[in-house]
């Protein structure tokens, strides 16, 4: 998300980090939606020393597999029919890393040619970063975050899951 919203990033950590030190707590709850975000934060708190957990809580998903969001509200009915491509898009990638493959090419391909499958669908980004650091890798060696970021019409959604792989 940083590249396509780029003071995005600093205004979160600021806000976080001004609400943090008012209400001091042990621990905090990010969403795994947002997992960009909670690992920025989770970041900011281990640099600035902050006595606090972060904890990043699962997605919460519809039956169909799209992940609950407020923007859902704002699909049409034929967006909404072909939104949970972005789930099916990252589960089906899962199971090509589960065959062997790690190349980040051949896996950000994989999640393109499914998400191309749903003709509303305008792919704003796919990413496979590396998951602590959020940086570009070419081969998935330990744990990596793969974030999509789709635009049907008007409403911008994004997904993204986590991939192990133990070598």
């Amino acid at each position: 998300c940083g590249a396509s919203r780029p003071t995005h990033f600093k205004g979160v950590t600021s806000v976080v980090a001004m609400l943090l030190n008012i209400v001091n707590p042990t621990k905090a709850y990010f969403g795994q939606k947002d997992a960009q975000q909670a690992i920025i934060i989770e970041k900011m708190v281990k640099e600035l020393h902050m006595p606090i957990q972060i904890v990043i809580c699962p997605i919460i998903r519809e039956s169909d597999g799209l992940a609950m969001s407020s923007r859902n509200i704002n699909l049409t009915k034929k967006e909404r029919k072909q939104a949970p491509i972005l789930h099916a898009s990252l589960e089906n990638m899962l199971k090509v890393v589960a065959d062997g493959h790690t190349n980040v090419d051949f896996l950000i391909n994989n999640i393109l040619e499914t998400l191309n499958t749903a003709a509303l669908a305008e792919v704003e980004y796919v990413s496979i970063l590396d998951a602590k650091e959020l940086t570009e890798i070419k081969t998935i060696e330990n744990t990596a975050l793969a974030a999509i970021a789709v635009r049907f019409g008007s409403t911008r959604l994004i997904d993204n899951v986590f991939i192990e792989v133990i070598i």
